[in-house]
């Protein structure tokens, strides 16, 4: 354990931030998941209202920088193709 009231600190702040960041990971992972869900099951208006929200989601995280900006294009391109595949 830490020793020094500067590293203390830092152990704290690391908890508080990987508890962030696993909520943020967490929620991208089950908006995408949802709209994948809808269009397993040919859902198409319902798959299109889920993807407006996880297009959202990732574009906040990527400016934020949560996820690399190419990353989060790739994942809502992806996710747009697949909608307008329905």
């Amino acid at each position: 354990m830490a020793n020094h009231k500067s590293a203390e600190k830092r152990a704290r702040q690391t908890i508080k931030k990987t508890a962030n960041n696993k909520t943020k990971s967490s929620a991208v992972k089950s908006a995408i998941k949802n709209v994948r869900a809808a269009i397993e099951a040919k859902d198409k208006t319902a798959a299109k209202g889920l993807m407006l929200k996880a297009q959202s989601l990732i574009d906040k995280l990527a400016k934020s920088g949560f996820i690399k900006r190419e990353a989060a294009a790739r994942k809502n391109s992806r996710l747009s193709a697949q909608v307008a595949k329905l």
